[in-house]
C-alpha cells in the first residue's frame, strides 16, 4: 500500500467526460464526410455455408448493387424480373403517398398520431417480396411498405389510424401500431426492442416443430443499446435460430444521433462478431441490395445455418413522428444531402435504365395510387375519424380470458355493456 501511495501522479492529466456529438447541428453546414460509400458491386458475396469466422470482413463493407447510372452490378445482384421491380416501386410509392395523406389528416385533427417511413421505404418493400408468405416479420414502425407490398387493404389502415368503429384492432393499439397475421406482420410495439426477442422465440418454435418458416426481426440503431437486443442475439446464436435480425440504422433515435448507441466506434453489423454469427452491412436505400441480402440470410436460415444480423444503412428523412421537429437537433437541409440518395428515385432510375419504366408510366401510377388512397380515406372518414366514432366499449372485456370470470362480468355490468 505504501508503494501505491508514493506513486508519482503529478504528470497525469485530469480525466475528461466524453459525450459524442453529431457532425452538424441546426444552423451548421451538413457534414457527411465521415461516411465512406464504396463503389456498387465492390463487396464479395460468400456462399451461405461459409463459416462465420471467414466472413468477418463483411460487417465493415457496404453491400450495394445499384450504381450511379442506375445499373445493377456486382455479385449481390439478385437479377429480379421487371414485374418484381415494378411491384417494389409500387409499394414504395404507395407508402410515400399514403404517408403524406395521413400526415395531413393528423394536422387536421383526424388522428392523434402518425409516423412516416420517408427514406426507408425500400427495406419493408424488398423484404416483403423476398420472403415467403408463411414467414413472420417482427417489424418496427417504419415498415408500412411491407404491408403495401403484400396488398393489405388501405381501408383497414385508415380505420386503424382513425381509431374508429371499424378499427381492425378494435381500439387496442395506438395509430400506426398495426397487426396483420395473415400478411406476416406481427403486432407492432412502441417498445421496439421487445419484439427482437419474440422474433427469435418464434423462429426457435418453428425449428422445434420441424417447420419450414423463418422469422425476421427489426430494431432501430438506438435500440441496440438496450438489453433486449443483446439477449435476442445470444439466444439466436446459441440455438442457431432460423431468424434474420435487422438493425435499421437511420442515423437518429428520435433526437439522439446514432453515435449515442456506439456508431462512432464500429458498425452495428460488427456486433454480430461477438456472437459468432454473420453480420452484413447493406445500403438500405438500394432496393436490390436489400432484397439480395435478405434472400441470402433467408437461405442460410432455411438450410439450418443459423441467424444473420443485417445493418441497413439508411436515413430517416422526416421527423420521428408528428410529435417531433427535427430542425431542433439537425440541419434543416440534411436529408436532401444524404449521400445514398432517395430509395424510390434510385429504383425508378433503374427501371428506366433497363427500359421497363418511363416518366409517363410513373406519373400515371402516381395518379392511380392517389385515387385509390383518396377513396379509402373517404370511406374511412364516412365511418368516423378521431373522437367521432369508436370501437364498442364491450371490446375491452373480450379476448382477455377464454371464459369470462365473475370479475369480467361484474365490470361489464358496471360499464353497462
Amino acid at each position: 500500500m505504501d508503494t501505491v501511495a508514493r506513486r508519482d501522479k503529478s504528470n497525469r492529466p485530469a480525466l475528461s467526460f466524453y459525450v459524442p456529438e453529431p457532425p452538424a447541428r441546426p444552423g451548421q453546414p451538413v457534414d457527411f464526410s465521415h461516411i465512406e460509400v464504396p463503389e456498387a458491386g465492390a463487396v464479395r458475396c460468400p456462399d451461405i455455408s461459409e463459416p462465420e469466422r471467414d466472413m468477418r470482413d463483411l460487417p465493415y463493407g457496404l453491400i450495394r448493387v445499384l450504381d450511379e447510372k442506375g445499373r445493377a452490378v456486382g455479385p449481390w445482384d439478385p437479377r429480379l424480373d421487371p414485374d418484381t421491380l415494378r411491384a417494389g416501386l409500387t409499394a414504395m410509392l404507395k407508402t410515400r403517398l399514403f404517408d403524406e395523406r395521413m400526415f395531413r389528416a393528423h394536422r387536421q385533427g383526424k388522428t392523434s398520431f402518425y409516423m412516416k417511413s420517408l427514406g426507408e421505404e425500400a427495406i419493408g418493400a424488398a423484404q416483403a417480396l423476398a420472403l415467403d408468405l408463411g414467414d413472420m416479420n417482427f417489424p418496427t414502425y417504419r415498415m408500412l411498405s411491407w404491408l403495401m407490398a403484400r396488398n393489405y387493404p388501405l381501408i383497414d389502415l385508415c380505420n386503424q389510424i382513425y381509431s374508429n368503429e371499424r378499427d381492425p384492432l378494435r381500439g387496442r393499439q395506438l395509430p400506426i401500431l398495426y397487426s396483420a397475421r395473415d400478411y406476416g406482420f406481427y403486432s407492432l410495439s412502441g417498445n421496439v426492442g421487445s419484439r427482437f426477442g419474440h422474433a427469435v422465440g418464434w423462429a426457435m418454435a418453428s425449428a422445434f416443430k420441424s417447420d419450414d418458416k423463418i422469422a425476421i426481426g427489426h430494431v432501430g440503431d438506438g435500440t441496440t443499446a438496450e438489453g433486449d437486443f443483446h439477449e435476442a442475439l445470444t439466444f439466436a446464436a446459441v440455438y442457431k435460430a432460423p431468424v434474420i435480425l435487422c438493425v435499421e440504422n437511420n442515423q437518429w433515435a428520435i433526437s439522439s444521433f446514432s453515435g449515442i448507441a456506439g456508431a462512432g466506434e464500429t458498425t452495428f453489423a460488427a456486433k454480430a462478431i461477438a456472437y459468432g454469427i454473420p453480420g452484413l452491412r447493406v445500403d438500405g436505400n438500394d432496393f436490390l441490395a436489400v432484397y439480395a441480402a435478405t434472400l441470402w440470410a433467408a437461405d442460410r436460415a432455411r438450410t439450418n445455418h443459423g441467424p444473420t444480423l443485417i445493418e441497413f444503412f439508411t436515413y430517416r428523412a422526416a421527423g420521428h413522428s408528428t410529435s417531433d421537429d427535427p430542425t431542433r437537433y439537425r440541419p434543416e437541409d440534411e436529408a436532401s444531402k444524404w449521400p445514398l440518395g432517395d430509395p424510390l428515385e434510385r429504383l425508378k432510375a433503374h427501371l428506366i435504365a433497363i427500359g421497363e419504366w418511363s416518366e409517363e408510366q410513373h406519373e400515371a401510377l402516381i395518379a392511380e395510387l392517389t385515387a385509390d388512397i383518396k377513396s379509402a380515406v373517404k370511406q374511412a372518414e364516412a365511418i368516423g375519424t378521431l373522437g367521432q366514432s369508436k370501437p364498442n366499449p364491450r371490446e375491452m372485456f373480450e379476448d382477455v380470458f377464454a371464459h369470462p370470470d365473475w370479475r369480467i362480468r361484474e365490470q361489464r355490468r358496471e360499464a353497462g355493456v
